[in-house]
């Protein structure tokens, strides 16, 4: 019913994607991730490849001007297309350097000689519970830097969580209002410290659910050497999956969405001097804190606003990209928008701010373009992407080609640069960039960060702070059809208006000519992306889980017999064991590495060993809160792995996965 392109020219652009494929598969062999010259002659080739398609795109393959629906379609598109392009070339000059700095820390290490410096640790609480804080108030104080102590701020003046501070050493403070929430919280702090006979020197700050390792102190500090450093930020790294990770059933196959910012992003923007303050796991110098008054306000990401009012007075902030902190990722898919949507927010606030791009500041060229940057990402990167799944509707339905391009065309232009691009993130941050999986990740929430982008830059104040919820029951399966709805009404009018132009004669244009195969796999693809947008709003159970990559050893004592037991499962309520299998009701003592003689009772046997139920003293239970958050290498997946995913997938779609 359409006709197939020319052999010829199709043999010819697939040729030049094989050699982009080519070039791009030996490209590990040759190119040092770490050599700045190295990745400038990637993002550069990628960046003329960009110009090609671009020119392409502008000259051959829109609509003929004219007040038409085609022009209209196909002008818009192209224009949104551009502007999401221009934050990828962007993104390609950032990424074209790298800084690492643990080298610098080792030949740094306790500068300061002797005395250590004091150092105060911020753990900003809300409404959370205390098997949240519990964690992040234990490992504050299991940091091995002994000048040190721990302040929590509850700014919901909790009496109960006042008197487990109280038991645990540590410092309490409330005040008697929210105003400037997280910052205004923070800020109230530091001026009840100024009080105090002896200030720190130092101000770390970590949120309610982020627990420290135990190097995070000693770490960091090494890079305030240079007395030119105000703030040194790290990653954040989530001992639990996020929602897509977790109800795709790929979280130890796929890695979770923000590696790519905090893995390879920051590290690029640190070579640049354009580091950012992230909130939590940071550490402040307390002279440049007092010097700008404190935390600034003017926007609900208060953290990136820091480190521009910090760089506008002639102070550097620095990344050190080390897995020091863990945290826990939102558990809820409404949880996860929502603190995206306030992420974006926050940034079109400072876009508008008097540390904006445009105004009257002393922020160097490189600062304003970092804003800028981020203004991009924000307010084309997911217009753009739902735009990509409405427009090829336009064809189906109303005859309308918004790109009018041969298929020969497309892979020799888009097809190249599009190959090539991927070949040379592939070589940069392996594991990084599924296309499927990271269009869905997107699309999920690009409805309201779209709205959140265009609400903060065109209407930037009286918008309150919404705090991520943490913790409640995840016990249940629960279906988030409100978010599903218009993705699923998507996938229908796409599969209808898919079925209806290639079985239908006449329904969609038949003289597209063989760009009507475009269309088609343009479509095709959009179906995979709906469905596993659609497939991430059904939210499966959650449970505490701690296992470690090779399963662990420990001595199970009962009377009159003790054995070695593989531990293959460990949380803070139960083990699996493997070896001996033990009655039904079996007690005794797990003797656990770190933590010591924890009393058991076998609650369940298995096919090879049992399930046992931990009882630890309060002691035993801050030593394993210690082994599972404090200490250890990061946790979770820093790439994905193909055999994993396809797994991880097939299980989900036969609905065989079992959490």
């Amino acid at each position: 019913m359409f006709p197939f392109p020319h052999l010829t020219e199709l043999g010819s652009s697939w040729t030049h994607v094989l050699l982009a494929l080519g070039a791009g598969l030996i490209l590990p062999s040759v190119v040092d991730p770490t050599n700045n010259r190295h990745r400038a002659a990637l993002m550069g080739i990628s960046f003329l490849l960009a110009l090609r398609y671009v020119w392409w795109r502008g000259t051959e393959t829109l609509a003929p001007a004219g007040w038409t629906i085609d022009m209209l379609a196909s002008w818009s598109l192209f224009a949104l297309e551009m502007l999401a392009l221009i934050g990828s070339i962007s993104a390609f000059t950032i990424m074209s350097r790298i800084r690492l700095r643990s080298e610098e820390a080792d030949a740094h290490e306790a500068w300061w000689g002797e005395q250590e410096p004091r150092v105060a640790i911020l753990i900003a609480t809300y409404n959370e519970e205390l098997e949240i804080l519990e964690r992040t108030i234990v490992g504050a104080r299991s940091l091995r830097h002994r000048n040190k102590e721990v302040l929590v701020l509850d700014d919901s003046r909790r009496d109960w969580l006042r008197d487990y501070c109280a038991e645990q050493g540590v410092r309490y403070m409330r005040r008697p209002d929210n105003k400037g929430s997280k910052a205004g919280n923070i800020n109230h702090c530091l001026d009840r410290l100024a009080e105090d006979p002896v200030p720190p020197d130092f101000v770390a700050v970590l949120d309610a659910d982020f627990v420290p390792h135990r190097g995070f102190i000693s770490r960091s500090l090494a890079l305030f050497h240079d007395p030119k450093v105000a703030l040194v930020q790290t990653p954040q790294h989530f001992f639990n999956a996020d929602p897509i990770q977790h109800n795709l059933g790929i979280s130890r196959s796929y890695p979770d969405e923000q590696r790519f910012f905090f893995d390879y992003m920051q590290p690029s923007r640190d070579a640049w001097g354009i580091a950012i303050c992230c909130g939590t796991s940071s550490i402040c110098r307390w002279s440049a804190l007092r010097e700008m008054g404190g935390f600034p306000t003017e926007s609900v990401t208060e953290d990136f606003l820091l480190t521009l009012a910090l760089q506008e007075r002639g102070w550097k902030t620095v990344y050190l990209a080390e897995p020091l902190t863990e945290g826990l990722a939102p558990e809820g898919l409404k949880e996860y928008v929502t603190q995206r949507a306030r992420w974006c927010l926050g940034l079109m606030q400072i876009a508008r701010s008097k540390y904006g791009p445009l105004a009257k500041n002393n922020l160097r060229l490189r600062d304003r373009w970092s804003v800028i940057d981020s203004v991009f990402f924000w307010m084309t990167s997911f217009p753009f992407r739902v735009a990509v799944v409405v427009y090829p509707l336009l064809y189906w339905f109303f005859n309308v080609i918004v790109v009018n391009a041969t298929l020969t065309d497309v892979i020799s232009y888009f097809g190249v640069y599009f190959v090539w691009s991927f070949m040379a993130q592939r070589t940069l941050m392996p594991g990084m960039f599924v296309p499927v999986l990271h269009d869905t990740s997107q699309l999920i929430g690009a409805l309201p960060i779209s709205r959140a982008a265009f609400t903060g830059l065109f209407r930037p104040k009286g918008h309150p702070f919404s705090v991520t919820a943490k913790g409640g029951d995840r016990t249940k399966v629960i279906v988030q059809w409100e978010m599903m709805a218009p993705f699923l009404v998507l996938l229908i009018l796409t599969l209808l208006g898919l079925t209806l132009g290639i079985f239908v004669d006449r329904f969609a244009f038949n003289d597209a000519g063989d760009g009507k195969w475009v269309v088609i796999f343009w479509t095709i693809y959009n179906v995979f992306v709906l469905l596993m947008t659609i497939l991430a709003c059904v939210e499966l159970p959650r449970r505490e889980r701690h296992i470690a990559d090779l399963p662990d050893r420990g001595i199970l004592v009962t009377d009159g017999d003790i054995r070695r037991q593989w531990i293959s499962s460990l949380t803070m309520e139960e083990a699996r064991l493997r070896g001996k299998i033990y009655p039904i009701g079996t007690t005794g003592l797990l003797r656990l590495r770190d933590v010591g003689d924890v009393p058991v009772e076998v609650i369940a046997q298995t096919v090879d060993g049992n399930r046992v139920r931990l009882t630890p003293t309060p002691q035993q239970r801050e030593a394993l809160l210690v082994r599972f958050y404090a200490e250890g290498a990061a946790p979770g997946t820093g790439r994905a792995q193909l055999a994993g995913l396809l797994a991880g997938l097939g299980r989900r779609l036969s609905f065989s996965d079992r959490r």
